[in-house]
């Protein structure tokens, strides 16, 4: 095996490796409750609408803007208040589904503010946007009804949005910034839906 095969072989266990910690997490009394199993499969597929609208977002930012590479950006984000909201809990050695849910919750409710700023960016495809934020908050509802069916502690946010949108310095940097919002909410929706699909396969 050349080493390049080997490095991108051991890349692929890196990567995994958090996953494969999961299946030793003590989930017994969920793993058989068939309504839980019918929440997840429901919003398994929840997910992957919403991974496919912010897709569609960051097609329209690639062919409005011609921003479409990330690592050609790296320099301008430094400059941005731009943070990659945390999921940890959800591939953590130590997995609860309280903690992982609430954690999803909480940047749900991030993302949520801040496609607002992607609103501003592409005016013409507010209705888009909208319904993204809209389907957002219903994930967010849907997982939370789920908590409290469950009997777990949920965290209750205000109705009103405290968190201040991001600013920006100049129109470029709104457009840099729209960009890492989507790029870091699909990240984020990717690490949630796989441990959406780690709880169904229990």
């Amino acid at each position: 095996m050349c080493s390049l095969t080997r490095g991108l072989a051991l890349l692929g266990v890196l990567l995994w490796a958090p996953w494969w910690a999961l299946h030793g997490a003590p989930l017994p009394e969920l793993s058989g409750d068939q309504d839980f199993q019918l929440f997840l499969q429901r919003n398994l597929e929840f997910t992957r609408k919403v991974r496919g609208d912010v897709a569609a977002l960051q097609r329209m930012v690639c062919d409005t803007f011609q921003l479409c590479k990330e690592e050609e950006l790296l320099l301008v984000r430094q400059d941005l208040d731009i943070a990659q909201v945390p999921l940890e809990q959800c591939h953590s050695r130590s997995f609860q589904v309280e903690t992982c849910f609430n954690q999803i919750r909480a940047g749900l409710r991030v993302y949520h503010g801040s496609l607002a700023a992607v609103r501003d960016l592409l005016p013409g495809h507010a209705g888009l946007v909208e319904t993204l934020q809209l389907d957002t908050a219903n994930l967010s509802s849907n997982i939370q009804q789920q908590m409290e069916d469950l009997g777990l502690a949920t965290v209750t946010y205000p109705t009103e949005n405290p968190d201040p949108l991001p600013t920006f310095s100049s129109h470029f940097h709104h457009q840099v910034g729209g960009f890492f919002i989507l790029a870091n909410f699909q990240r984020f929706l990717e690490t949630a839906y796989r441990a959406l699909r780690h709880l169904a396969r229990l």
